[in-house]
């Protein structure tokens, strides 16, 4: 499987050390690297921890955004309630420990709801009679446990920016 990224361009696409903050999966000095099925999905996950919502702002975005070679997604799947799997960060630290949960049963890591896309907000494009949206469906986060050397990433954008369009379909904090 070929999921999406996004990272700073001055920066690799995976992190080799575990930093000091974090995320939905991931306690503060725990290495954790998420992905999304989708590019929309990827931009939605910077545009919602940016907590860009303005149109105006998406101009002076430069991120770069990587396909990476993540193989078959984790089958592990957390066993919480959706609006804990895309709540707000007053829900990570309950995503936090069910992640932890995962990673001391022995997986690899997880495959979760976005919690970035609103429901039936990734679709890519079709061309008949022009370009067209394709059918909407719900994204997906993968998230993969640890250092990761074996994954292959190719940058599909070096200095990209998301089209506001999508800020419409992102779930705000």
């Amino acid at each position: 499987m070929i999921a999406f990224r996004h990272a700073d361009p001055r920066f690799p696409f995976l992190h080799e050390s575990a930093g000091t903050t974090e995320g939905r999966w991931n306690r503060a000095g725990k290495l954790v690297h998420c992905f999304s099925d989708t590019p929309d999905g990827a931009w939605a996950e910077f545009l919602r921890h940016e907590e860009i919502t303005d149109p105006e702002d998406i101009p002076h975005i430069r991120r770069a955004l990587w396909a990476v070679e993540v193989g078959d997604p984790p089958p592990a799947r957390p066993r919480l309630a959706t609006d804990t799997l895309t709540g707000g960060r007053s829900t990570w630290a309950v995503c936090q420990e069910e992640a932890a949960r995962l990673r001391e049963a022995g997986e690899a890591g997880l495959t979760a709801p976005s919690a970035a896309l609103a429901p039936g907000g990734a679709h890519g494009f079709r061309v008949e009679g022009g370009e067209r949206p394709g059918p909407p469906r719900d994204g997906v986060t993968i998230v993969l446990f640890g250092s990761r050397p074996d994954l292959i990433g190719w940058q599909a954008a070096a200095d990209g920016r998301p089209d506001a369009e999508l800020l419409r379909r992102v779930r705000h904090f």
